[in-house]
């Protein structure tokens, strides 16, 4: 199993406190990935050889997705600047480095739409396999 090394670990109650932050910069980022895809279906109908290229030729052939694909990067990297992990954007899924009880570095899982941090998950697994935290007051999806 690989090592991770985390510059920041969260407890449940900091982990809480980005949320409200963090539910504006997704819906920010969401918007973004949605009007982004729009324009690549755009291309796609006119050009539909752009698909099977890799994004720096896509970008060349196609500047005007420059500006969009760069913004929503600068919006992707400004969550994982807080010290979470953006794992899923259409999901709204961001992880929190946490030490648990036992000494374990988990990850504390939150989805967008959450009211706080309601899950856990082993730092090799996903949002699968998220486990609730006590006293959540959620279920938990399967």
């Amino acid at each position: 199993m690989p090592t991770f090394h985390f510059d920041r670990l969260f407890d449940v109650s900091e982990a809480n406190d980005l949320i409200p932050r963090l539910e504006v910069m997704i819906r920010l980022l969401q918007a973004r990935v949605s009007e982004l895809r729009g324009q690549i279906a755009r291309i796609l109908e006119v050009d539909p050889k752009a698909e099977a290229l890799k994004l720096p030729q896509v970008l060349e052939r196609h500047p005007q997705l420059r500006a969009p694909s760069s913004s929503l990067a600068e919006a992707a990297q400004a969550i994982e600047s807080l010290g979470c992990f953006l794992k899923d954007i259409d999901l709204g899924l961001v992880d929190f480095p946490y030490q648990s009880e036992s000494g374990e570095v988990v990850f504390l899982c939150w989805q967008s739409g959450e009211p706080g941090v309601l899950a856990w998950h082993p730092i090799d697994a996903g949002f699968d396999q998220r486990r609730p935290l006590p006293g959540s007051t959620k279920p938990l999806p399967n």
